[in-house]
């Protein structure tokens, strides 16, 4: 039977802080909202505030829509894309919060979400 001895002890990892920017956080939840609401994150911005030692975040953005012929033509289409304008920016905000708390570590306390527009989904045509 062999045994094999360390040649240095074992140390535990330094400790230390990581410092995530404004500037960078902002970018994340920019993004991850981007992705909830279906819109590119250029049109999306994000207005950060302390309350209490956690985050609020207010997210300005439009949101992606089918165009009215293909919901007059089939509604069942409204519950397909998820729901209504208030139930998707319902769900959003959830996503939203649960995502940019897992990514950037941060505690999140408040998500609103402010639509300032419709970007309406374009039609495939099938050929």
């Amino acid at each position: 039977m062999s045994t094999v001895v360390a040649s240095r002890p074992l140390r535990a990892p330094a400790a230390g802080r990581t410092r995530v920017t404004a500037k960078a956080l902002n970018r994340v939840i920019a993004a991850v909202a981007a992705e909830a609401l279906g819109v590119d994150a250029s049109s999306v911005s994000i207005d950060l505030a302390d309350s209490a030692g956690a985050l609020t975040v207010t997210v300005r953005s439009p949101l992606r829509v089918v165009s009215l012929g293909r919901v007059q033509d089939d509604r069942g289409i409204v519950a397909r894309t998820g729901g209504t304008l208030l139930e998707r920016a319902a769900v959003a905000q959830t996503e939203i919060r649960r995502r940019a708390s897992d990514l950037s570590g941060s505690n999140i306390s408040t998500v609103t979400v402010r639509l300032t527009g419709i970007d309406v989904q374009s039609e495939k045509r099938v050929r």
